[in-house]
Order: structure tokens, then sequence, then C-alpha cells
């Protein structure tokens, strides 16, 4: 669980986002970071146990740093407004698939996993793993657990088939997808209570056999 403090800062620094501000409650935000590992520590203990994928990871591993990167952005606001922490083999850095977690007030927060954005030759061996294997992979999204947790897999839509695929094709509406993500939403209440970990690690826990056909893919 995380403290209302947190949260608190997180909300006060959506209204400051500035780098005085931030400065002059930088212990503040050291608490909050400390916090933070803490919660991710807790996840990669119960995850580690028997997921190959995050076998060894600490925490630092996985944890994103809070500053933007503005150079190439017009938004120049020099803080991150959420705390997030991405888990897969090597960390946060993997271009795999992997779990995210996604802490920001306000109803943001969420757990969530998959393969974002994926870059042509990824896009391309997800596509071909989901037109060889379909019965598999509908096995996986269409499961009652899943459905559930997630409802459908989410991600932005080619609008016509992509090249060498038809538009009759049974998997089609899965292989005009650019990303191939779900995720279930944290509420605010959420992250102050106990169960906390148990949640976004029984979250992880169901989306597992999707970033696991995923990453048969990839890799």
């Amino acid at each position: 669980m995380l403290q209302r403090s947190s949260i608190q800062f997180l909300e006060n620094l959506a209204n400051n986002n500035n780098r005085p501000w931030f400065e002059e409650h930088k212990d503040e935000y050291l608490t909050v970071k400390a916090e933070f590992e803490s919660l991710v520590t807790e996840v990669l203990s119960i995850l580690g146990e028997d997921e190959p994928l995050l076998k060894g990871l600490a925490a630092k591993d996985c944890i994103m740093r809070i500053y933007r990167d503005v150079r190439f952005s017009k938004d120049k606001s020099p803080y991150k407004l959420n705390l997030g922490a991405g888990f897969s083999k090597g960390g946060r850095k993997f271009t795999g698939a992997g779990y995210y977690l996604h802490i920001e007030p306000g109803g943001k927060s969420f757990a969530g996993g998959g393969i974002w954005m994926p870059p042509g030759p990824q896009l391309k061996a997800v596509r071909q793993e989901i037109d060889y294997n379909f019965k598999d992979f509908t096995a996986i999204v269409n499961d009652k657990k899943f459905t559930k947790a997630f409802g459908e897999v989410d991600g932005e839509r080619l609008v016509k088939p992509p090249k060498g695929y038809d538009a009759e094709n049974p998997a089609i509406d899965y292989l005009r997808l650019k990303s191939f993500t779900v995720g279930q939403q944290i509420t605010d209440e959420d992250l102050t209570k106990k169960g906390l970990v148990k949640k976004i690690t029984g979250t992880f826990g169901t989306m597992r056999p999707f970033i696991e056909f995923l990453n048969r893919a990839v890799e």
C-alpha cells in the first residue's frame, strides 16, 4: 500500500509542475520514491517466485524516472505526474512484452501489460504468431477470467488489413492492431489499502498467458 501523503505529493505536483516547487519539496519526493521502490520490490518478490521473466530483477531495474525528456516535446513540463514501473526481462528497457504499473491520482492508476507500438519486425512476428496459432490466442483472450479483468485487447488499429492478410481472415480484428495491450484500473482508494500488492500481482497473473504468447512471437 501507499501512504496518503504519497498520493498527495503527486496531486500537488500536477498543480506545480516546475523545478522551483520540486526542489523545495525534494525531501517529500525522496520519501515517495522510497515507498514506491518498496512496493515494486514486494511485487517482484511475489511474481519472481514462478515467473522466469522477472527472476533476478531489482526495483531499480524496473522503476522509470520521474524526469521527462522534453528535448523533442512541445510540452516542456519537467516532471511526469505518475510513478511507473516496467516488469519484464531486463526490467523497464526490454523491447518485448511485459507488465506495467502506473500510479497516478484521479482514477488514472492501472496495472497493465502487453507490447506497445512494437517496431516493424516485432509487429510482423506477433501478427504471424496470431495468424498461425489463432486457436491458442483466442483461448487466452476469451478466457472468462481474462475478459472479466480486461475486456478486450486494446491498441490502435489499421483501417485496412495489413499487407499479406485478407479481410476474411478469422483473426483480422487482431491482425489490424498496432499494439497489443490490456489493463485494469486501480482506484485511488485501492492505492492506500493493504491489498494493493495482491491486486497488482493478481492482475499480472491473469495476463501472464497473454504476455507469454506475445514473447513467444518476438523472441
